[in-house]
């Protein structure tokens, strides 16, 4: 049985906590930004937890079982 790859794109978008969450990005603020406003732009910088229910589709990219 030959082993199992994680997704590439997966393992550049997503970090795991000590605790087992997984931590990602914002999206939207990566070009563009002159029409955003200042608080809009604030609030895409810090990082979030992924949702309960995508948890399960993010760890099969991940390979974490």
């Amino acid at each position: 049985m030959p082993k199992v790859k994680t997704n590439s794109g997966a393992k550049k978008r997503f970090v795991l906590t000590g605790s087992g969450k997984v931590k990602r990005h914002h999206a939207y603020h990566s070009h563009i930004l002159t029409k955003k406003t200042k608080k809009q732009k604030r609030n895409l910088q810090h990082a979030d937890l992924v949702v309960t229910e995508n948890m399960k589709q993010v760890r099969d990219l991940l390979n974490l079982r």
